[in-house]
């Protein structure tokens, strides 16, 4: 028989034919994400699991689901998943690290500039009916002459200052570890600490992962912190920013404009998430620039991750060390 590999989401029809010469394959054919007792109903008796951002694999589901082996996560963040729990009981888990970097910094530089000119407010402005030709209105920030203070220098800040090099802003970065030279000399980078960094920059862009230190990165104290009337722009995780400071940072005027593409209440692992986007933000047009959490939705890109979560699930199931491996079971698991 051949093992059995459940998908909680829809996927590339590339994808279940890679996986189908091998596995029996479960689809989610529909849209939607599958709740957790119709995932659990499927994967009782699977041997492995591809995930994605609103599943989460906790000791619970993993007694739940005896006989599985590998948890093919098709993303780069994974703190909504148990990895002790998943070594303890013999279950590999694996992620995609790396191709999420480049859409993710161009969707960022896409909200900043949307945000800073109004582009959203000039489409419903010619939508509406009301533009009959040129008039001075909707006046902007641009970005030349001006301060972008990006907060983590990984994979994905790198990716946004190395495109925004040619931009001829100052560019700020607050990190624990520096840059090598050469890339600071080349993308015009200025290492400073944080306070220094939410102090002089006219945009703020956050790019950390969720943790316990991140939790609230940006709350009250560091908006009150930064220039008055700057923007801040967060499409790393919701929880780094506490949106009900950001309500009253934007009624205050101390932020000129919020734009993001993650919220709070997709964090489904934390207890005490909120369930809702603030209504103060939905309400604000002029001054926020929202997108549903499409950092990696370039066609090309998810079907390169879908594909890479399923290489490592057959990587996994042939016996072999995932190529995403991110840890090592006690003891593999016999189907």
């Amino acid at each position: 028989m051949k093992p059995k590999v459940v998908l909680t989401h829809r996927v590339h029809a590339e994808v279940i034919e890679l996986l189908a010469a091998y596995c029996e394959v479960i689809p989610n054919t529909t849209h939607e994400s599958l709740p957790r007792d119709a995932i659990l109903q499927r994967t009782k008796d699977a041997e492995a699991i591809m995930t994605f951002m609103p599943d989460s694999v906790d000791e619970a589901f993993l007694r739940a689901c005896p006989r599985l082996r590998v948890v093919g996560c098709a993303l780069k963040g994974y703190d909504n998943y148990d990895v002790d729990a998943c070594t303890r009981h013999g279950v590999w888990i694996t992620n995609v690290p790396d191709l999420l970097t480049i859409p993710t910094a161009e969707l960022t530089i896409g909200l900043l500039i949307g945000l800073t000119r109004n582009v959203l407010a000039g489409d419903r402005f010619v939508r509406g009916g009301q533009f009959n030709g040129w008039r001075p209105a909707l006046y902007g920030a641009g970005l030349t002459g001006k301060t972008l203070g990006i907060i983590g220098m990984g994979a994905v800040g790198q990716a946004i200052a190395q495109r925004l090099a040619g931009y001829e802003m100052r560019m700020l970065y607050a990190d624990p570890l520096a840059l090598p030279r050469e890339k600071e000399t080349q993308w015009n980078l200025e290492r400073v600490e944080l306070a220094t960094l939410l102090a002089a920059s006219d945009f703020v862009v956050p790019m950390v992962p969720y943790g316990d230190e991140t939790l609230h990165m940006i709350g009250a104290g560091a908006l009150a912190q930064m220039k008055m009337g700057a923007y801040l722009i967060n499409t790393c995780r919701g929880s780094v920013v506490d949106e009900q400071a950001v309500v009253e940072a934007l009624a205050s005027g101390r932020l000129a404009g919020y734009a993001a593409d993650v919220f709070e209440m997709e964090e489904w692992a934390r207890p005490n998430r909120p369930h809702a986007i603030p209504q103060a933000l939905l309400e604000d047009p002029e001054h926020t620039l929202f997108t549903p959490h499409i950092g990696s939705a370039v066609d090309s890109v998810r079907l390169e991750i879908e594909l890479e979560a399923a290489r490592n699930i057959l990587q996994a199931l042939r016996g072999e060390t995932p190529q995403g491996a991110i840890n090592r079971p006690q003891a593999r698991k016999i189907a």
